[in-house]
């Protein structure tokens, strides 16, 4: 890991220190709403809009747009969808593979009318924290206020569908409205994170730090806390070894990602039914 001396030199440049924040952000909003993506066994969601935001963004750029705001149409459209579909089809993952399949498809169809935006795809899929500009950071420090204002907003119905959903269903809770509004904000999350590690990567911000979590504590607050604090850890010790050995930083932060989770399975499972006495 890198000294103190060599952490002091790396601040010294900007592209740097615009990483930190850029990844800072993104990693919170990831392990919030992470978390709850994982409570609710949605994990091949979150995967499947990190690969449906390609598409946006090739999409974008095919018509000069900024390629971010296509990665965030998509996947917030492709969110929606998802969550509507989920409840009128028998299995949810069917509803994500047409999505998925159809994104996909737009994807390489917007490549190939596109071609030169194959460097820029790259980048898209595998991450490149290190190119964040300022303006980036703004975008990224608004959509995570929207998403978490969003989040906090339908956290208690949210919670109580995911422990309970035949009670909260009798309850009266708006089943659909909760289950598409939570997927329009994984979207947003997942849209944040693809600017961090790419969008082959997403599990390594929105999955790792809060599976981990919630093997290692039962409270809903404390987990959620964990979760947040694992994956900004990872995130900055990810840059960090990054600038120490030269390796790509999307590596550094999924390696850190999977080696806490391996950690984490010891002897502190965390139990979904616990959660509701945070």
């Amino acid at each position: 890991m890198p000294t103190i001396t060599t952490t002091i030199a790396m601040l010294e440049y900007d592209f740097m220190r615009n990483a930190f924040a850029a990844a800072g952000v993104a990693a919170v909003v990831s392990g919030l709403v992470g978390y709850f993506l994982v409570l609710r066994g949605q994990t091949f969601a979150g995967h499947a809009l990190g690969h449906i935001g390609f598409a946006g963004a090739t999409g974008a750029a095919l018509i000069g747009m900024a390629p971010v705001w296509g990665l965030v149409g998509f996947t917030v459209a492709a969110g929606i969808a998802i969550g509507w579909l989920g409840e009128r089809i028998s299995g949810r993952d069917v509803a994500i593979g047409v999505v998925l399949a159809l994104a996909l498809g737009f994807g390489l169809l917007f490549l190939h009318y596109y071609t030169a935006f194959a460097a820029q795809a790259t980048a898209l899929l595998f991450g490149n924290v290190l190119a964040v500009d300022p303006f980036t950071i703004l975008a990224l420090i608004g959509l995570g206020v929207v998403t978490l204002a969003a989040l906090a907003a339908i956290m208690r119905p949210l919670l109580f569908l995911t422990l309970q959903p035949e009670l909260a269903e009798a309850k009266g809770v708006p089943v659909r409205f909760v289950s598409t509004a939570f997927m329009a904000i994984v979207a947003l999350a997942v849209s944040e994170s693809a600017q961090i590690v790419g969008v082959l990567l997403v599990f390594a911000l929105m999955v790792g730090p809060p599976a981990t979590a919630q093997r290692l504590v039962t409270g809903l607050w404390s987990g959620m806390i964990l979760s947040a604090a694992l994956a900004l850890a990872e995130a900055w010790l990810g840059i960090a070894m990054a600038y120490a050995t030269d390796w790509p930083v999307s590596f550094c932060i999924a390696l850190l990602s999977a080696l806490g989770y391996c950690l984490s399975r010891g002897n502190w499972p965390a139990r979904r039914s616990a959660a509701a006495q945070g």
